[in-house]
């Protein structure tokens, strides 16, 4: 039986931040949405921290940013909290225990599983082993300061999937875990 596959895409700053997004990715273009739209195609769920999903919930539903828009309006998506949800959102569910509802849904059909903009949750899953690739996008900013994808982990090896320029600058690059 195959598992699912858990890709993490974040967007991060040259000097690795993930944290507030808008400060380094600052000329979206076509590339990083063909990217993006390759990204999501393929997943049909979606692990979300409490913090992203307060933020988006109140953003996302009534949003017209595609390819993204869509997506996360109709995907599923496991919240990891312990405590309700205060905004509505189509298809949120809530799940304690990280790493017990990822094993979960690994084990069951499906499409891959999605986790965005979550920083504290990508780096939980990698730090448990249970992310298989990295999708990233590097901005061409130093920003200096803020929360960092990677800070805290162990050493995990990646191997080079792909990488391409976009016509902003941004660099996307992907990496399967190596187990």
């Amino acid at each position: 039986m195959n598992m699912r596959k858990v890709v993490v895409y974040e967007l991060l700053s040259l000097d690795g931040v993930a944290e507030d997004p808008d400060r380094f990715i600052t000329d979206w273009d076509e590339a990083l949405d063909a990217n993006l739209a390759g990204v999501i195609a393929a997943q049909d769920a979606v692990i979300l921290g409490r913090r992203s999903y307060d933020e988006w919930a109140r953003f996302w539903p009534t949003s017209s940013i595609q390819p993204f828009a869509d997506f996360i309006n109709g995907v599923a998506k496991h919240v990891v909290t312990s405590t309700p949800l205060d905004v509505e959102w189509a298809n949120a569910e809530t799940s304690g225990d990280l790493v017990e509802t990822v094993t979960r849904l690994k084990e069951q059909p499906g499409g891959d599983i999605g986790v965005h903009a979550s920083i504290s949750v990508a780096r939980a899953l990698l730090a448990a082993g249970l992310v298989d690739e990295l999708r990233l996008v590097i901005g061409p900013h130093v920003v200096g300061g803020g929360s960092r994808l990677l800070d805290g982990l162990s050493p995990i090896r990646l191997d080079p999937l792909r990488s391409e320029l976009s016509p902003s600058g941004c660099l996307m690059v992907d990496y399967q875990v190596a187990g």
